[in-house]
């Protein structure tokens, strides 16, 4: 089962994630996800494409540790722009993500 979701902005994804308990922000509290990346799977995922320009591109990503049952939020604009072990735990995030989906 695809939970790729649709919303009409990230603002309403992100209330409805927080709504089920997706408190933590990943973008602040990133260290806390990069200490441990294997215990964090991505359990939902929104993408919202610009309307003039598909190549502008955001997501929200719901992310839980699966150890701990923390559940948080990260955001991403386009992520050949994020850099270093960030990208790469976020990618590394989403193919697992995609392999399970």
């Amino acid at each position: 089962m695809d939970k790729t979701f649709k919303y009409a902005t990230m603002t309403e994804a992100l209330d409805n994630l927080a709504k089920q308990g997706y408190t933590i922000d990943y973008n602040v509290e990133f260290d806390e996800l990069s200490a441990d990346a294997a215990n964090y799977d991505i359990d939902v995922l929104y993408r919202y494409e610009g309307e003039s320009d598909p190549a502008d591109e955001s997501s929200v990503y719901g992310i839980s540790n699966t150890q701990t049952g923390d559940k948080g939020v990260f955001v991403a604009g386009n992520l050949s722009l994020i850099e270093g072990r960030k990208r790469d735990i976020i990618l590394d995030l989403e193919m697992k993500y995609k392999d399970k989906h």
